[in-house]
């Protein structure tokens, strides 16, 4: 067909940026840190870069594409997203589909500084969200800084007024680190370079992205002070580490642990020996790890402890509101009791004649029952009970006084005691229960009381009875209560008794030794700082910090519910005060001060935080802290290790506070497959072969466009940290090389501590080792740290040279690891021998490794001999194969360079080039080739040569085309699925790269355009097969069908109309539909005598023969897949190929190529019509349609003649005659008996079902036809079964006339009329004979017989009163204030015109004059209640006796209503009638309904409905909407699962919505 493709002017790509200092943020103040005002931030150096012109040779701008849902929130797997750093800006594109609820006045809401200025935390720009509802709505975000943001959507509820927040979304952007580069650590032969040349710091400086960072943790007490540190800095550069991890460098506690504290605004004074300047050493510290980053190129992070301080920080007795104490958190005062009993009680054991030695758990048992006794006699139940004796004086002296409160809660009257009990504490009316603030705290007021007691009691009258029954209330209350008690008691007797064990008497405890006062039976959970004797205890008693198992981490344990102080739950560090921080700033306003200068100086000093006891450290603080960092520095690097036990919990805290990296640890796995999974999920990176990169990204003008995924949390994998035990504790000695080794070879952050290179035997205790580092270089002393020199220099080599994909296998006590660059696949392969049994020295057993098509490039990293690698040659091409050798004990590793052998570096570019050159130049009948084809369809024309591609393990692929592969390939590219069978498919062997182009040369003999195609397709498949080792066959495959399915869409989208052009992607979708169904088969045709295109009713079903072209499906269609989408050419030619076999008045329903056309069908004529007058509208020059000429398939006679014979096409008629036959024929009545009628033509159908008569009731205009024994509409459901009875019976006849056909029938007149009367047309009307007399009856005088005749005929009214005034019999309604589906059903079936069916909308969109607006709306309204389904229209109200909502053709039961599928039109779902639905409601709601006011509303409750149609197109393997659904759009397997007509309806909504946006 010609093609009309659409000119694109090349421009600047569309990113909406707002002007610098552009303020339309909303702010309050009280939830963000003050922030400093600059001339320039970051967020305004981002809106500059996007503002200025661009430059010659600039790159595109990099488009990161974040698609919301329908309510506006992310997907669950997209509800963190991590961005890249923004080495050069770039844009956040926030999208979502036009129509959603979310975009019902829609506010994008996010506290990324949009507008410019400087970040806050509470502080919101807003963007109303555009109303276009025929176009994608975006957000662009221009990224330019680090940080961590949050978004959201606004937008109008269901109710009035009402205002929904949609879901919250976050997005990190990565921080842009930056560090000297290095020279290569292997020489050109792979041999180790000394120190000093092999990775030496340069002056040039390099951007570090996260997974190039190899921390290296330090003890910084064990580095002695600032003086020596230089040689710490040249060891660790010289073991390849890009950063330093330093202990908290404060001024330490008394306790002497780094994390312990004492001033956080001065550093220790041993770093420098004594002499700390007056700033608290800050400048001396920034000066050194200037000097670590510039010369050494090391980068520096330190921990921040936020949640605790000493227990000797000085400033705590002038700032007591910063901990946790009796006085300002009550509910520890028996827990400070306890506490202080334990502490007394543990001074006086010498006294009490008990061990303060533990030797023997019989000691612990005798210390733990004389301890008992001093707990009972701390009568601790006091805090928890009402007092009995209090409660009965106050009640008494309440009744006395007539001071009664009445009860207003339950009924109590008659209740028993404990009945009574349970009511009164289920209605919150005892006041301090649960409080544990005081003794005796508990307790009812005395009015309340009485109230209680009087109602219950009403035949007690006497005050000391009622006081009586009181106490008996309370003290069943106090059972529960004294009970709690006890549970709270004998928990923390439990508590104490297992930590006294661990402490004094486990092997493998501290062995604390003898008990005392100031060494107590356990660690005091208060630490008591009194100034002075008659300083109140309850103030100056501070709540140690610590932590306990299983915590909800979102939960302080020092606050209630919590009674963990009180059970001693909590595994306390006596040298550490919890800081009480309250929920914001004004709650502890010098804490917060204090603490925010803290994190400010670091900031400035450090290029990254470790958040130390993270998951314990309130969100709000955390949140609070890293946002007043990163205003001093915003690429602030942020790492934490969580303990919350759950990962949707770390995602939470990453989410929040913007951590960048998470560490894990592989000293965490058990054995090599756990420290394999630990691997492949934190650091293989991408997998060998993916696809994202290559196949998922767009190129849209000057930008590239990339679909953002959900995000993990980024893993700093360390393989010890510098608080678990040593290798030799876990593992063995042996193990630390292997595991060492493997960590580096991962894709991601990684880390390491002195001591594990060095391999020391044990862990160093972080508080009491006092020696410091000793510097073992890379000497024979250093442990593994040559080979760690070696390889952390590779890990950084790999990341910076973009080594991102990877591959891990396990096998026995193996692990192999390889690393591959997806451009030049050239990589290292590691094996490690992994040794987690000591003493083991077995080579072990793994099966030798082959390496297809690549070879490998030996090294020798260690002392063993080199290793050769065999080459070999099998069927599958060239490969390397390596073993492993005789000698290679566990701990042992190899490492190999790998490249693949005669690898095409540019074979990524040239599988992706020229595709649009090829592809953009097939018309659309050629692109049906290209993109679709179903089996039947490919089988037909190709002769059976081709079908549809079966995968092993898959199945058919539902298209032969580009779509078909595309359906498997969007899952398996957007998550690198290589584990998906057809990845295995194509790892087996080419079949699959074969086929594709192959079934198009067969085409490209009579469709020459396909040449070029099957051409480009096969050059780049030969160059795969030939050039591609299997293991990436995949990723390939999926880069030339990625290529050529985008260049081919493109294609299509290119040659439709300006409505599918600049529509959004359903719009386009459903469009891709007409394209599906247009094609060439051998056995179908619009001319008998040629092969034509022809339009298929749907698929798989209607794909080939006499069953591909109906019709009543063509006209139906026509409009929606031909019209709007700007195809007149094939409009045209199916109108001029149906008006050609006009015969009787009707065209065909079954067209069978013109050869044996069936006219057995009473709508197709007037679908015909609608769509000539739809093609006049809306076509260039459409007018000219009428005028065309067709020969005519009959003689005008109507005499039945072959396709071939003499007497076929040797007369013609033009359009407008055409048009005019049908009216006249009607008009005249059509009475006849089809062509061939009997068995030969249709099984199924009883004799009389053959005879066809249509007659115009010219009282109403109204044309009426058909018989109860033929269904001459689309409900055309023939019976079928014996068994039951039904052979021959129509499920539904809908004899009489249907509404539709009157609809269709007015809308022609209507339009005549308008065409005849402006000299348009060469007829002005029909003649008729009424009452006897011939005469002519004009098109408007035929109309107005309908328009005056329509509502009484067709109206069921709402008030039963108003029947007489419409043609009603009200014992027959089942349903009021609808439209009848049939006006005068034949006889004996005359209930069937009150069923409740979705044709009446049909009528309402194509002549809605015919309706009173307020009746169309109401019973529009009932349909969207009653017959709307999720992806169509239910065929028959439910509440009908004839319902059946399951259609399956092949049951054979004797149910009459289903079998054989009789019920097809009976309560299935069926797609088309959506969309003429969708029209009606819009039309008549602008009207007369809350449209009227606000189109807003309508429309978006009408996209509302296209929700489930939106998302089924989308990932449905047909790609297309169904004919029909089961209940509640249940699958139906009888179902075509693309159909023309459903497609083609919506968008015909679609376009109208289109429209009037324009007006």
């Amino acid at each position: 067909m010609p093609k009309s493709k659409k000119s694109i002017q090349k421009t600047k790509p569309q990113v909406a940026i707002p002007k610098a200092q552009e303020s339309s943020s909303s702010s309050t103040a009280s939830g963000s840190p003050i922030t400093p005002v600059t001339p320039k931030t970051p967020a305004d150096e981002g809106i500059e870069f996007f503002q200025s012109a661009s430059t010659a040779g600039e790159a595109p701008i990099r488009v990161y594409e974040l698609r919301l849902d329908a309510d506006g929130g992310p997907h669950k797997d997209r509800s963190y997203i991590r961005l890249p750093p923004a080495y050069v800006p770039y844009i956040l594109r926030v999208s979502m589909n036009a129509g959603t609820p979310a975009a019902k006045n829609g506010v994008f809401m996010t506290n990324f500084p949009l507008d410019g200025g400087q970040f806050g935390r509470d502080r919101f720009c807003k963007r109303n969200l555009p109303s276009d509802y025929s176009k994608p709505i975006q957000v662009d975000l221009p990224i330019s800084h680090a940080g961590a943001f949050v978004y959201w959507v606004e937008y109008d509820g269901d109710r009035a007024g009402e205002r929904v927040k949609g879901r919250e979304g976050y997005f990190n952007i990565d921080p842009v680190l930056r560090t000297q580069a290095r020279s290569d650590i292997l020489s050109s032969n792979l041999a180790p370079l000394p120190s000093g040349v092999g990775a030496k710091v340069q002056k040039e400086q390099v951007n570090l992205p996260l997974d190039g960072l190899s921390i290296l943790t330090v003890v910084s007490k064990w580095m002695g002070p600032l003086a020596n540190w230089k040689d710490h800095f040249a060891e660790a550069q010289e073991r390849g580490y890009t950063m330093l991890h330093y202990t908290p460098l404060q001024e330490r506690g008394e306790s002497d642990s780094p994390y312990s504290i004492r001033d956080q605004n001065k550093y220790d004074p041993s770093l420098f020996n004594g002499e700390r300047a007056a700033d608290g050493g800050k400048a001396e510290i920034k000066k050194i790890l200037d000097i670590a980053r510039d010369e050494y190129g090391l980068l520096s992070l330190t921990d921040v402890v936020l949640n605790h301080t000493a227990n000797d920080s000085p400033w705590l007795v002038e700032h007591p509101e910063a901990g946790f104490s009796p006085a300002n958190t009550p509910h520890l005062t028996p827990a400070f009791e306890f506490d202080t009993a334990m502490i007394e009680f543990s001074g006086s054991l010498s006294s009490k004649g008990l061990p303060s030695t533990v030797k023997t758990a019989q000691d612990v048992d005798t210390l733990m029952g004389a301890f008992e006794g001093v707990v009972k006699g701390l009568n601790l139940w006091q805090y928890y009970v009402l007092d009995t004796q209090r409660e009965r004086e106050s009640v008494k002296t309440a009744l006395q006084s007539n001071k009664v409160t009445p009860w207003t809660g339950p009924a109590v009257e008659g209740k028993t005691v404990v009945e009574i009990a349970n009511i009164l504490r289920s209605s919150n009316k005892i006041a301090g229960l649960g409080q544990l603030a005081s003794r005796f705290g508990v307790y009812v007021e005395p009015e309340v009381a009485a109230g209680l007691v009087t109602a219950a009691f009403s035949s007690v009258t006497e005050t000391d009875g009622l006081a009586d029954a009181w106490i008996r209330v309370v003290d069943v209350v106090n059972v529960a209560l004294y009970e709690e008690w006890e549970e709270d008691t004998k928990v923390a007797h439990e508590s104490v008794k297992n930590r006294l064990k661990y402490t004094r008497l486990d092997a493998h405890g501290p062995k604390l030794g003898e008990i005392s006062k100031t060494s107590p039976l356990v660690e005091p959970y208060f630490t008591r700082i009194a100034p002075k004797p008659s300083s109140d205890p309850l103030v100056y008693s501070l709540a140690n910090n610590g932590w306990i198992w299983a915590a909800d981490p979102l939960k302080n344990f020092a606050l209630l519910p919590s009674k963990a102080y009180l059970r001693r739950e909590v595994i306390v560090w006596g040298d550490c005060v919890k800081l009480r921080y309250g929920d914001e700033p004004q709650d502890n306003p010098w804490l917060w001060k204090h603490m925010t200068e803290y994190v400010r100086s670091l900031a400035g000093t450090f290029h990254g935080f470790r958040i130390d006891n993270c998951h314990s450290t309130p969100l709000n603080v955390g949140v609070w802290m890293l946002d007043s960092a990163r205003v001093v520095n915003p690429n602030l690097y942020v790492c934490a290790e969580l303990f919350t036990g759950s990962e949707e919990m770390d995602l939470l805290f990453v989410k929040r506070l913007g951590i960048n990296s998470l560490i894990r640890e592989s000293g965490n796995a058990w054995d090599p497959k756990e420290f394999s999974r630990l691997l492949y999920r934190h650091g293989v990176g991408k997998p060998v072969g993916s696809m994202d990169g290559a196949c998922l990204t767009r190129p849209i003008r000057q930008a590239i466009v990339t679909p953002l995924n959900g995000s993990m949390p980024h893993a700093l994998l360390y393989d010890l940290t510098h608080d678990n035990e040593s290798p030799m504790d876990k593992r063995s000695a042996e193990d630390a090389l292997s595991t060492g080794a493997l960590v580096t070879f991962s894709y991601s952050a990684i880390g390491s501590v002195k001591g594990f290179d060095d391999l020391y035997p044990k862990l160093l205790n972080l508080v009491g080792e006092k020696r410091k580092y000793e510097l073992t270089g890379l000497d024979d002393k250093s442990g593994i740290a040559r080979a760690k020199r070696i390889l952390n220099s590779l890990h950084l080599e790999m990341v910076l040279g973009g080594y991102e994909e990877g591959h891990v296998h396990q096998e026995n006590d193996y692990i192999v690891l390889s690393r591959v660059h997806p451009a030049t696949q050239k990589g290292y392969l590691l094996v490690a021998h992994t040794a987690f049994q000591k003493d083991s020295k077995d080579r072990g057993f793994i099966e030798p490794i082959k390496l297809r098509r690549t070879k490998g490039l030996e090294s020798r990293l260690v002392e063993i001999p080199t290793v050769v690698v065999p080459q070999g040659l099998d069927h599958e091409g060239p490969y390397s194969e390596v073993g492993v050798p005789e000698y290679f004990p566990p701990g042992s590793i190899m490492l190999f360079e790998t490249e693949l052998h005669n690898h095409d570096q540019t074979l990524d570019s040239f599988c992706a080039s020229g595709a649009q050159d090829v592809f953009g130049l097939l018309d659309l009948v050629e692109l049906n080739v290209v993109l679709h084809r179903a089996d039947g369809e490919e089988r037909d024309t190709t002769g059976g040569e081709f079908g549809a591609y079966d995968v092993p393990g898959l199945g058919k692929l539902v298209y032969c085309g580009l779509e078909g592969w595309m359906h498997p390939l969007r899952h398996i590219m957007r998550y690198n699925d290589l584990g998906h069978p057809l990845c295995g498919h194509l790892r087996d062997g080419p079949w699959a790269l074969e086929y594709v182009h192959a079934r198009l040369s067969k085409y490209a003999s009579s469709i020459a355009n396909l040449t070029k195609v099957a051409q480009w397709l096969k050059q780049r498949f030969d160059q795969v097969a030939e050039t591609v080792p299997p293991f990436l066959r995949p990723k390939y495959f999926a880069l030339i069908i990625s290529t050529a399915y985008k260049a081919a869409r493109r294609a299509v989208v290119e040659q439709c109309s300006e409505f599918i052009l600049n529509g959004h992607d359903f719009t386009q979708d459903l469009a891709l539909c007409a394209v599906q169904m247009y094609g060439v088969v051998q056995s179908a045709s619009l001319d008998p005598g040629t092969i034509t295109p022809s339009l298929a009713a749907g698929l798989p079903h209607f794909a080939s023969g006499w069953a591909r072209c109906w019709g009543r499906d063509v006209f139906i269609s026509l409009r929606g897949l031909f019209l709007t989408t700007g195809n007149f050419e094939a409009a045209k030619k199916h109108i001029l190929a149906f008006a050609s076999t006009l015969k009787h008045g009707l065209i065909p329903n079954l067209l069978d190529s013109l050869r044996t056309p069936r006219y057995n069908s009473r709508d197709s004529p007037w679908w015909m019509l609608q769509n000539i007058q739809d093609y006049v509208l809306m076509a260039p020059d459409g007018i000219s349609l009428l005028s065309e000429t067709v020969k005519r398939r009959f003689p005008k006679d109507d005499t039945w003649v072959p396709w071939d014979d003499a007497r076929a096409y040797t007369e013609t008629s033009t359009i407008a005659d055409i048009v005019q036959e049908i009216l006249q024929r009607h008009a005249d009545g059509i009475h006849f008996r089809e062509y061939n009628a009997g068995p030969n033509l249709d099984m199924q159908m009883s004799d009389e079902g053959f005879n066809i008569d249509i007659e115009v009731d010219w009282k109403t205009g109204i044309i009426f036809g058909g018989n109860r024994y033929n269904c001459g509409t689309w409900m055309d459901k023939m019976g079928e079964s014996v068994k039951a009875g039904t052979k021959g019976t129509p499920g539904t006849p809908r004899d009489g006339a249907p509404v539709e056909i009157t609809g269709l029938l007015k809308s022609t007149l209507r339009w005549l009329d308008q065409l005849s009367s402006s000299g348009k047309f060469p007829y002005n009307g029909v003649s008729a004979t009424i009452n006897g007399e011939k005469q002519t009856v004009t098109y408007k005088q035929w109309g107005d017989l309908i328009q005056h005749s329509f509502e009484r005929s067709y109206y069921i009214p709402i008030d039963p009163s108003q029947d007489s005034e419409y043609d009603v019999v009200s014992k027959l309604v089942n349903r009021r204030g609808i439209y009848k589906d049939v006006y005068r059903s034949g006889t004996g079936r005359e209930w069937s015109d009150y069923q409740l069916r979705p044709n009446f909308p049909i009528a309402m969109t194509v002549a809605p004059e015919l309706f009173e607006p307020n009746h169309a709306l109401d019973a529009l309204k009932l349909a969207d209640e009653v017959l709307r389904a999720p992806l169509g229209m239910k065929t028959l109200d439910s509440r009908d006796l004839q319902y059946r909502p399951v259609y399956d053709n092949s049951n054979d039961s004797t149910d009459a209503a289903i079998a054989k599928g009789l019920n097809y039109h009976n309560g299935p779902e069926w797609g088309w009638p959506l969309g003429f639905f969708l029209r009606a409601y819009l039309h008549f709601d602008l009207l007369v309904g809350d449209g009227k006011t606000d189109i807003k509303d309508t429309l978006h409750h009408l996209h509302q409905v296209l929700l489930k149609p939106r998302e089924h197109i989308q990932s449905d393997p047909w790609a297309g909407i169904p004919e029909l659904t089961n209940e509640n759009g249940q699958y139906c397997s009888d179902s075509c699962h693309t159909q023309a007509w459903s497609a083609s309806t919506l968008l015909d909504f679609l376009e109208e919505v289109h429209k009037k946006g324009r007006q």
